[in-house]
């Protein structure tokens, strides 16, 4: 295994701090961590307990675009004189962040009212998405999935993010928010330009599996895996069911209808979560024949073809 130091940073997540690693041997830093001054200085605190500068880095890796993992990455790297690598579908959001952020912030609220979330929650996600202190423009290097940095192999792992990447070095996989500890990540409102998130994020669990060294979550510590990945699967498809319930029980529905079902009453960020993992699932349920997409504008969906139990398992194998 590569040497690493695990740096804890930030806080305010269900999975409490953000797990920042830093890997001497390859100059290399993942996931820095959320924007602000006490995090930089746990940052640079935990670098110099280990023995580390920031001057020792010249590679910064982010998985994905979230502000909780790249919001230092510009102080970091300007700081080291270090290169900020991430995936290609999430490199725009740091590299032209304010017109990133401008897109993504319409993209939000038209996708939310193509879900049937009602205007009014529409409204207050838009009022609750305050822009991060980030630069307008970050220079990022973009990458494909089977790249190397610094000898690490990146992983395209969409489903969280469109671009979430897992970076392997020797028999050690930093996945990011892919997999964590405790806590299922959120698939379909984390990052509404995904059209297909659920299947892609089973995929990308898929896809870790194949490795059989030791994983490592953008929150918390170590990983139990293949248990921790046959927890999350067991939750979607046990989701999946009650979505379907939800359409037998009501003839058809939109998303915002199944996930007020699920979830009950959701304000601010939850309205965008809520509902994008309804959708998601709403989806993945139409492109398996499932259920179909009845109407549009907004999205309305209703029971196809009610799988087996056996059926449904499959897919989430």
């Amino acid at each position: 295994m590569s040497d690493f130091v695990r740096v804890p940073v930030g806080g305010g997540s269900p999975e409490g701090s953000n797990s920042a690693y830093v890997l001497p041997d390859h100059s290399v830093l993942i996931d820095p961590g959320p924007p602000g001054d006490e995090a930089y200085e746990r940052l640079r605190t935990g670098l110099a307990d280990a023995g580390i500068s920031v001057s020792d880095i010249d590679h910064v890796v982010v998985t994905h675009w979230h502000a909780d993992h790249v919001g230092l990455a510009p102080r970091l790297a300007a700081a080291a004189g270090a290169t900020i690598h991430m995936h290609k579908h999430d490199a725009p959001l740091l590299g032209s962040y304010r017109e990133e952020r401008r897109k993504r912030t319409r993209r939000d609220a038209a996708t939310l009212a193509e879900w049937g979330v009602p205007e009014v929650r529409v409204e207050e996600v838009r009022a609750g998405d305050t822009p991060s202190p980030l630069p307008d423009e970050t220079p990022v290097v973009a990458h494909e999935d089977g790249d190397v940095v610094a000898g690490g192999e990146i992983l395209h792992t969409p489903g969280h993010t469109l671009g979430h990447l897992a970076i392997r070095f020797g028999d050690a996989m930093f996945v990011g928010d892919t997999v964590l500890p405790t806590y299922t990540p959120n698939v379909g409102g984390s990052d509404t330009r995904s059209t297909t998130p659920l299947t892609d994020y089973l995929q990308s669990l898929r896809r870790l599996l194949e490795h059989d060294g030791e994983f490592f979550p953008g929150h918390g510590g170590s990983l139990a895996i293949p248990e921790r990945v046959e927890t999350i699967r067991t939750h979607h498809r046990e989701r999946t069911e009650r979505v379907l319930a939800r359409l037998e029980a009501r003839g058809d529905a939109t998303p915002w209808d199944v996930a007020v079902d699920l979830f009950g009453e959701m304000h601010g960020i939850h309205v965008k979560f809520g509902a994008g993992e309804a959708a998601a699932h709403l989806r993945a349920l139409a492109d398996a024949s499932f259920a179909e997409r009845i109407e549009t504008d907004p999205d309305r969906y209703a029971v196809r073809d009610v799988p087996s139990t056996a059926t449904l398992a499959e897919q989430f194998e």
